[in-house]
C-alpha cells in the first residue's frame, strides 16, 4: 500500500492531474443528503453506528487472525486482508459524509476529490480481485486437498494478495488521472455524498463519451472478470461436493464456502447494479442508497457473516478480547 501511495505522489507531480487551468472548477460541493434536522440527526446516528461497528469489527477480525497461530492458514490470511480493505474502504468515504450531515461544510477541493476517488476505486477493485483469490483457495481446498499445501503456500498467498492490491492501485491510478485531466466548467455541485466516477463525469466539460466508455470497460474487467472466476471456482466446488459420499463432508465443505458466497453476492450485486447498468436508468437517489449499502452496510455485515458463521473466528475473537481485558486490568 505504501508503494501505491508513493506512485500516487509521483504522478501528482508529473502528470496533468492537478493541472492549473483558470477555466476549470477547483472546488466542488456535495449535495445535501437530507434537509430536515431530525432526519439528518437520525441518519448521522445510524451511519455513525454502522461505521464504528464496521471499523471496530473488521479491526478485531484482522487482529484476531494475526495474533492467533491456529488461524494462520490461507483462508484466514485472505480474510484478514479483506478486513483491512473494508476498513480503508469505509474510511475513504464515510467521515466526509458524516461531516456534511451535521454541518454546512460540504465543500471538497479538486485535489481532495481526486484523492478520495483514487482510494475508493483502489480498495474496491482490490476487493474484487481478493474475493476471486478467496474463491480459488476454496476450490483448491475442496477439489485438490492433497495438493493444497503446495498450491496455497505462504508465498503463493502473499503473491495473490499483492496482485490484488497492485491491480487495484494501478487501475485506479490510471482511471483517476484520466478523469481529473478533464476540465470541469460547472456547476460544481456533486450529486452524491462522495467523489464517485459517474457523478464527477457528469460535471465535466464537453463530450465525455470516451471517458464513460473507459469507466464501463474498467468496470467490466474489474467486476465481471473476477466474478466469472468465482463462478467457475464454485461450479467446480459444487460438482465435487455433490459426489462426496459423506453427508458430514458435504456439510463441512458447504459451510466453509457459504460465508464467502454471501459476501460475494452482497458486494458484487450492489456494485454491478451501480456500475454496469445503462446510464439512462441511473437515478441519483437510487445510486446514493446503493453506494451507502456497498460502502458501509456490507463492511459491517462482513463482521456478522464471518464471526457468527465461523466457530474458529468467534473463538479467536473471544481470546483476543479476553487478552485485552486481562491486560487492561493488569
Amino acid at each position: 500500500m505504501m508503494t501505491c501511495l508513493s506512485l500516487f505522489q509521483v504522478m501528482n507531480l508529473s502528470c496533468s492531474l492537478w493541472q492549473d487551468n483558470s477555466m476549470s472548477v477547483k472546488q466542488f460541493a456535495f449535495t445535501k443528503f437530507c434537509y430536515i434536522t431530525e432526519q439528518c440527526f437520525f441518519s448521522f446516528t445510524l451511519i455513525l453506528f454502522m461505521f464504528l461497528a464496521s471499523l471496530t469489527g473488521n479491526a478485531l477480525i484482522a487482529l484476531a487472525i494475526w495474533t492467533n497461530p491456529v488461524l494462520h492458514t490461507p483462508m484466514y490470511f485472505f480474510l484478514a486482508n479483506l478486513s483491512l480493505l473494508k476498513i480503508g474502504y469505509t474510511c475513504s468515504v464515510i467521515p466526509k459524509m458524516l461531516q456534511s450531515l451535521v454541518s454546512e461544510a460540504r465543500g471538497i477541493s479538486r485535489e481532495a476529490c481526486a484523492t478520495q476517488m483514487f482510494f475508493f476505486s483502489f480498495l474496491g477493485i482490490s476487493e474484487c480481485c481478493l474475493l476471486a483469490a478467496m474463491a480459488y483457495d476454496r476450490y483448491i481446498a475442496i477439489c485438490s486437498p492433497l495438493h493444497y499445501a503446495a498450491r496455497m503456500s505462504r508465498g503463493v498467498c502473499a503473491q495473490l494478495a499483492m496482485i490484488s492490491w497492485g491491480v487495484g492501485c494501478m487501475v485506479s491510478l490510471g482511471q483517476t488521472n484520466y478523469i481529473f485531466s478533464l476540465d470541469f466548467c460547472g456547476p460544481c455541485e456533486i450529486d452524491h455524498f462522495f467523489c464517485d466516477l459517474p457523478p464527477i463525469l457528469a460535471l465535466a466539460c464537453g463530450d465525455t463519451s470516451h471517458n464513460e466508455a473507459a469507466v464501463f470497460v474498467v468496470a467490466i474487467l474489474c467486476i465481471s472478470s473476477p466474478f466469472l472466476l468465482i463462478i467457475a471456482s464454485y461450479g467446480r466446488v459444487l460438482a465435487a461436493v455433490l459426489i462426496m459420499p459423506s453427508p458430514e463432508g458435504r456439510q463441512k465443505a458447504l459451510s466453509t464456502c457459504s460465508s464467502h458466497l454471501l459476501v460475494v453476492t452482497l458486494f458484487y450485486g450492489s456494485g454491478s447494479v451501480t456500475y454496469l447498468r445503462p446510464k439512462a436508468s441511473h437515478s441519483p437517489g437510487v445510486d446514493k442508497l446503493l453506494a451507502l449499502f456497498y460502502t458501509v452496510v456490507t463492511s459491517m455485515l462482513n463482521l456478522i457473516i464471518y464471526s457468527l458463521r465461523n466457530k474458529e473466528v468467534k473463538a479467536a475473537l473471544r481470546r483476543t478480547l479476553w487478552e485485552k481485558k486481562v491486560l487492561s486490568h493488569g
